[in-house]
């Protein structure tokens, strides 16, 4: 069984329901939620990159 140092986003504080984050290389990023830590997202650290981009520019969110 490979073990993953898994770290807890700052963001989360004491919720229950948290983003863990992992790198267990230096093009892989591995991303799992704590109600499902079995789900585990692969991206890289360039695709990442543009995702957090996107979403603190607004561009993903939904018309209300």
């Amino acid at each position: 069984m490979i073990t993953r140092n898994w770290q807890k986003s700052s963001y989360s504080g004491n919720a229950a329901n948290c983003l863990y984050v992992a790198a267990p290389g230096e093009e892989t990023v591995l991303l799992r939620e704590s109600e499902q830590p079995d789900v585990v997202l692969t991206t890289t650290p360039a695709r990442l990159t543009r995702l957090l981009a996107a979403v603190k520019n607004g561009a993903l969110d939904v018309g209300e």
